[in-house]
């Protein structure tokens, strides 16, 4: 998240997805390899797919991707303090990036333009955050105790 203008902007990259069959809108993601953790694995595809890098990082989401058919869990992480850099795509990723601002991201999100559960899931999440913090209910969303090194949830 880019906190730098008058409305916080969401960084959102748009990418050919062949199980959809079409292009999509989504936070910067990917596997874990092997010997990563998740903070490790989302500080490394943020800069391979975007170039950015981030100051501060907080996980603000912990789920099951579908948990109907598979174990599999996801975790979302909220970077702030971007840095722009040079992308690191592999070679058959071809990805357009694009910091939009949070209401055009939710209109997205609501109006059914990002079709993605994870990226629906956290620009409501982060909506519902700053929300709150205008009424003085939220948490604060960066802090100067805040660690790079995230506590482990609950298996």
């Amino acid at each position: 998240m880019d906190e730098t203008g008058s409305s916080p902007r969401v960084l959102l990259e748009r990418q050919y997805r062949h199980a959809a069959q079409d292009y999509l809108w989504e936070l910067p993601a990917g596997r874990i390899d092997p010997g990563e953790n998740e903070l490790e694995a989302a500080r490394r595809e943020l800069l391979e797919e975007t170039g950015y890098t981030a100051a501060h990082w907080r996980r603000i989401l912990k789920f099951y991707a579908s948990p109907g058919f598979v174990a599999e869990t996801m975790a979302v992480y909220l970077a702030t303090g971007l840095r722009r850099g040079k992308a690191q795509p592999e070679e058959d990723e071809v990805i357009y990036k694009r910091l939009l601002p949070l209401p055009v991201a939710l209109r997205m999100a609501v109006g059914g333009t990002i079709r993605d559960a994870k990226t629906i899931a956290s620009v409501l999440w982060l909506e519902h955050q700053l929300a709150q913090q205008r009424t003085g209910l939220g948490l604060r969303l960066r802090s100067a105790s805040q660690s790079k090194k995230q506590p482990r949830g609950r298996k």
